[in-house]
């Protein structure tokens, strides 16, 4: 990510106007016309604009700026280290508070990354004694991280990373990136990790579930998992991984592995959206099942268009989902955590970062929509 280029970004302007107030302002002529929905009359939304592009210092003062005050920080090593020391990770902490900033979360070395490239691939492999001590490691960084004070961290337990299959053109000069699962080549046809059946994935899951979750409760931490990006067809699935929290159904059963209140989901809105047939219609009820039970830790609050094994990752305002009613259900199910941008089209001769500052703006507009309605 270019730092510079997206701290130029924040004092940028169309016609005078910033791309913050823009985003306000395409916000508050939907809301005009948007009748009342779910969670209309309640309590004040408590959710609250985040984010995961960095804690550099000079991140740290754009999103000041834009009162962006909560964060998830960012790898701090891909190994345990000193990086995952109780003293590094306090001066981090501090580093961020000085800019009235709060260190919400932190992303644990089990990244999105292929196999092939994972931080800790024993642990998606299966393979012992070397899981074993990766996951030993895990649990370390989950202690030292709630001695310093940084109570939740996120993580991914995939072995296909993120798949797409192109490129397609979007609103303006925009290029959405796009997966269509028809006709799609999965070269090289299997992962080092070799053909995976669904009951050979739920082993290496549960099997670290049963070692962290317990750590995690007693040091307060809680665990957020991200599905598996894109949803694709039980069984078949992709590249000879039959991948199991590529769908709701999926992700039920794993927040049904461990009952504790420490145990939940990195929600990310548009990779749940890609897992349905119509998410149009059946991402309200999605997060309804999550958030009643409150499985819902960290939200990546992003839109596509299109649908299962069919879609591209659309600008925040222009997908298949409604994002006000989406919002509205946040709060519905009484939601208090961070509401993040993710996965923003690329606009042909500026930066990417631009997307994220548009996303900003209307993030927070949508929260201040439906807190408007209490």
């Amino acid at each position: 990510m270019n730092r510079r280029e997206f701290v130029r970004l924040a004092g940028s302007s169309v016609s005078g106007v910033s791309l913050g107030a823009l985003a306000d302002a395409v916000v508050t002529a939907q809301v005009a016309k948007a009748p009342p929905g779910p969670g209309a009359g309640t309590a004040r939304a408590s959710m609250r604009v985040g984010t995961q592009q960095g804690d550099a210092d000079d991140m740290l003062r754009v999103f000041a700026a834009f009162g962006v005050n909560n964060i998830c920080g960012s790898l701090p090593s891909k190994k345990l280290d000193e990086g995952w020391s109780v003293d590094a990770l306090s001066k981090r902490r501090d580093r961020v508070a000085a800019y009235g900033i709060s260190l919400d979360m932190l992303p644990l070395p089990m990244s999105s990354s292929e196999i092939g490239s994972a931080e800790m691939p024993a642990i998606f492999l299966g393979k012992s004694p070397d899981r074993d001590r990766n996951i030993d490691d895990v649990c370390e960084i989950i202690r030292n991280v709630s001695r310093a004070g940084i109570h939740a961290v996120k993580y991914n337990f995939t072995l296909l990373g993120v798949p797409r299959t192109g490129t397609a053109p979007g609103r303006g000069t925009a290029r959405y990136s796009e997966f269509v699962y028809a006709g799609a080549k999965q070269e090289p046809p299997l992962t080092i990790a070799g053909k995976v059946d669904a009951d050979t994935y739920w082993e290496r899951i549960t099997y670290f579930l049963d070692r962290v979750i317990p750590v995690a409760e007693e040091h307060k931490v809680r665990m957020a998992l991200h599905p598996q990006d894109p949803g694709v067809p039980k069984g078949s699935g992709w590249r000879g991984v039959d991948a199991v929290l590529a769908s709701p159904e999926g992700l039920k059963r794993f927040i049904s592995i461990k009952e504790s209140p420490y145990h939940g989901l990195n929600f990310c809105q548009g990779t749940v959206s890609e897992q349905l047939e119509n998410p149009g219609e059946q991402i309200f009820d999605v997060i309804r099942y999550f958030g009643i039970r409150k499985k819902i830790f960290n939200v990546h609050f992003r839109n596509i268009q299109g649908k299962f094994l069919d879609f591209r990752e659309s600008f925040i305002d222009n997908g298949s989902v409604d994002m006000l009613t989406a919002m509205r259900v946040y709060k519905e199910v009484g939601y208090d955590g961070m509401m993040m941008p993710d996965h923003v089209p690329r606009i042909e001769g500026v930066d990417q970062m631009t997307g994220f500052v548009f996303a900003f703006g209307y993030i927070k507009a949508l929260i201040a929509a439906v807190s408007a309605e209490a």
